[in-house]
């Protein structure tokens, strides 16, 4: 079962945690997009799996989960004789921190409303317990 709202407001968090809560993001997708990060130039598949050490297949499972939040983006690389390949670098720190910010914002929208639906609710129902003095 999930921790409580107030133990993972208690819990020491760092910023890259945000990766896990907002989006599920797993330690080996952490550990490949810091790999991103810390390089020089865009990295293929084979490249991003040497530097977290991991088979490729299972980097390239945790590459299309960064594709697919948005922390990751994709360019193709064309042979001069024909073929391609694909490589990764991340994405600009500024749009992942809006897109983080917009999540956040619609996920207290919805807290709020389901607050208020909750007292509205309740209120109705509630009668207050007669003190023993009355």
């Amino acid at each position: 079962m999930p921790d409580s709202m107030a133990e993972q407001l208690q819990r020491d968090m760092v910023c890259e945690g945000l990766l896990e809560c907002f989006h599920g993001l797993k330690q080996l997708d952490r550990d490949c997009f810091e790999a991103l990060v810390g390089a020089s130039e865009p990295l293929t598949v084979d490249e991003i799996a040497d530097r977290v050490d991991r088979e490729r297949s299972t980097a390239y499972r945790a590459v299309q989960r960064l594709l697919q939040t948005g922390f990751i983006q994709k360019e193709q690389v064309n042979y001069d004789q024909g073929g391609y390949y694909h490589v990764y670098y991340p994405t600009d720190p500024t749009k992942i921190a809006d897109d983080m910010q917009r999540i956040l914002n619609d996920w207290y929208a919805k807290m709020g409303q389901l607050i208020q639906e909750f007292e509205n609710k309740y209120d109705e129902t509630y009668t207050p317990p007669q003190s023993a003095e009355s």
